[in-house]
């Protein structure tokens, strides 16, 4: 069996001065899911080389049993991973354009298509010079949209699976790509066997895109698996000695006897984080009530940052957090506690001592930090989430409803939130919890493995 994704299980740290290579373990739904199969079930990571230190790894021969890094060249992985994955497919999946403007498909699209191209079928050689006579393929995601179709072509004895773990655009919306290329993708996901998503939302959006461009699904199979929390890791790690530190730190920064309204996201467009502060704002000013009693902790990690847009939104968190405090703060009190350094530590201490989880995406396949809060938090947490996360589909009945784009119907819920009281806080916390853990990341991979070798193959 087979793994194909962009990131590995493992990347590799170069340090200059003395030629050292230092390997770096990766976590996620995918590690738990290949080694859950066990060690000698003869399974096959095939990732990209995404840095200097991974690229120098597959110089050297440098590599872990069980993965096969590919040395794409940098400006073809760049072209395919940034100009298009990142730039093109997450915006069309994310309904991301401001579309007066944008998007433009001229030469330059054309140019980086080719690389996404070359990029695809590199990972679909590879994976069909590996694989043994009737093996089991899963790729993952929106980088390799076209490795199903190549691979269905290099090697039809394969049982080829594709997971997607975006949402997926709805039909007038994926139709902004040129036609050529729309179709190409989802002829290139059609040469799975089977197909996976988070939510059936995400399904069937796929296939009605495939119902009005390619004339249907043919012999494809789709399913629906919606990855959930690791609970006994997340409990275990939430209750080691570096989260107590972070949460003791957090709590002198938020003060006695206030409310801590949190939300841990990277500063990623879709994740709506500007709308959020907006709300947030939106309560001081309509609730003065609030004003010293509540404050929010916002963690915003940064990510893509070789990328001008998501360099101009981080900006834009960090200056409307200042102004919130500059216009609502007291010598004792910081309305907005901002942290932009990522800190897996201090997540999770934010989880424990959240009275209430903001998670507004504007569109999200799932979320998994509304799945993480209710299993870790320490005296119940109230979740305020966007009907537009995937997790919406298995915790809307527990949660307070927002819609994303609404700031005072956010402030609120808000509101709502702050003053629910203990007890019935508890009870939909216990209700989430259970929920966001139905599908842990062994099971959900292992769930998707068992239904690609049910499904029968499209090869001869």
């Amino acid at each position: 069996m087979l793994v194909a994704s962009n990131r590995g299980p493992v990347s590799y740290a170069l340090d200059k001065e003395t030629g050292e290579l230092t390997a770096r373990r990766g976590g996620g739904g995918l590690v738990s899911g290949l080694s859950a199969i066990g060690p000698d079930a003869g399974a096959l990571w095939v990732c990209s080389a995404l840095g200097d230190g991974d690229r120098e790894a597959v110089r050297r021969g440098v590599g872990e049993d069980g993965v096969r890094m590919l040395d794409i060249d940098a400006d073809v992985h760049a072209d395919a991973y940034n100009g298009i994955a990142n730039s093109v497919l997450w915006f069309v999946h994310h309904l991301l354009y401001q579309t007066p403007l944008e998007p433009v498909f001229d030469a330059e699209f054309r140019r980086q298509w080719v690389s996404y191209e070359a990029y695809n079928r590199a990972f679909a050689e590879a994976l069909a010079d590996e694989a043994a006579e009737g093996a089991s393929v899963i790729v993952q995601d929106y980088h390799l949209t076209l490795v199903p179709g190549m691979l269905r072509e290099l090697r039809p004895d394969l049982r080829i699976g594709h997971f997607s773990h975006t949402p997926w655009a709805p039909v007038d919306y994926f139709r902004m790509l040129p036609d050529d290329i729309a179709e190409q993708v989802l002829r290139g996901m059609l040469g799975a066997d089977r197909l996976g998503f988070l939510t059936r939302r995400w399904a069937d959006a796929f296939t009605a895109c495939a119902d009005a461009l390619v004339g249907g699904l043919g012999s494809t199979r789709v399913g629906v698996h919606g990855l959930g929390a690791d609970a006994d890791f997340l409990r275990a790690r939430s209750h080691q000695a570096d989260v107590g530190e972070r949460m003791a730190a957090l709590r002198g920064q938020i003060g006695e006897g206030r409310k801590a309204i949190v939300r841990v996201d990277r500063t990623e467009l879709s994740k709506n984080i500007v709308r959020g502060m907006l709300a947030y704002r939106q309560l001081l000013e309509d609730r003065p009530s609030w004003r010293e009693r509540v404050v929010h902790v916002a963690f915003a990690y940064p990510s893509r940052q070789d990328l001008a847009v998501y360099r101009d939104y981080t900006a834009e968190v960090q200056r409307l957090a200042d102004e919130i405090n500059s216009q609502y703060g007291t010598p004792g009190w910081t309305p907005v506690v901002l942290h932009v350094k990522d800190d897996f530590a201090r997540s999770l201490a934010a989880y424990r001592l959240a009275d209430v989880a903001l998670v507004n995406p504007i569109r999200d396949g799932m979320n998994l930090v509304a799945k993480e809060v209710p299993v870790v938090s320490d005296e119940g947490c109230v979740l305020v989430l966007s009907r537009e996360a995937g997790a919406h589909e298995e915790l809307g009945e527990d949660a307070i409803t927002v819609n994303p784009y609404d700031v005072i119907a956010t402030a609120r819920a808000l509101h709502e939130a702050l003053t629910m009281p203990v007890d019935e806080r508890a009870e939909h916390t216990k209700r989430l919890a259970a929920a966001a853990t139905a599908l842990p990341p062994a099971q959900w991979f292992l769930d998707q493995l068992h239904a690609l070798e049910e499904t029968p193959t499209t090869g001869p």
